[in-house]
């Protein structure tokens, strides 16, 4: 059990028999009463978004998961396959339980997957993946009107602006919480 306020985003906890994970809470303090913690809820199940508001001190049901290294197999469009590469059982996840990482998904990479009583109800990606530019257009010396950045599309269909010496064929390094360029890692094989 832990107190409203000690939720933070990311924490899973149990409301009415469903699990939930936090994805945005804030701490209100009002005038002369207590404090109240406002979160954004998304439910485990369904993949729905639920906002509440709790008591500061209220309690809640913090659930504790087991974490296992996957590898992502493939999609199927509503049903994500992976391979626990301990056991090489397949545990099969919803479209709903991946949505936020989904275009980050990349065949044959290693990630860990949180289970729940042996069911898997969600993955915890790593910080960083390496994607392909397939598309580039050309960088022109003094062209700065932009800050000196670039749109260019990576093997996943995500645009994101890169520096302009960024060209088709780069491997980039990307941060999967806040999809944003982090370093070019190196020349794609021809």
């Amino acid at each position: 059990m832990i107190e409203a306020a000690q939720l933070r985003v990311g924490h899973v906890v149990e409301i009415d028999g469903t699990l939930y994970r936090c994805m945005d809470q804030q701490l209100v303090k009002m005038g002369r009463g207590g404090a109240n913690v406002k979160t954004k809820l998304r439910d485990l199940t369904s993949g729905s978004i639920v906002a509440r508001t709790f008591g500061s001190n209220e309690r809640l049901s913090d659930v504790r998961l087991e974490s296992r290294r996957v590898q992502f197999l493939y999609s199927d469009g509503d049903l994500y396959h992976f391979m626990d590469l301990e056991t090489f059982e397949q545990p099969v996840l919803p479209a709903s339980a991946v949505e936020d990482v989904a275009a980050y998904l990349v065949e044959n990479m290693e990630l860990g997957i949180a289970l729940y009583e042996g069911k898997p109800i969600q993955i915890d990606m790593p910080t960083t993946v390496d994607l392909e530019v397939t598309e580039a257009p050309p960088g022109f010396k003094g062209d700065t009107a932009s800050g000196g950045t670039k749109p260019v599309t990576l093997s996943n269909g995500l645009s994101v602006n890169v520096p302009f010496f960024i060209d088709r064929g780069d491997i980039l390094r990307i941060d999967t919480r806040t999809g944003d360029y982090v370093t070019r890692v190196e020349k794609a094989s021809s």
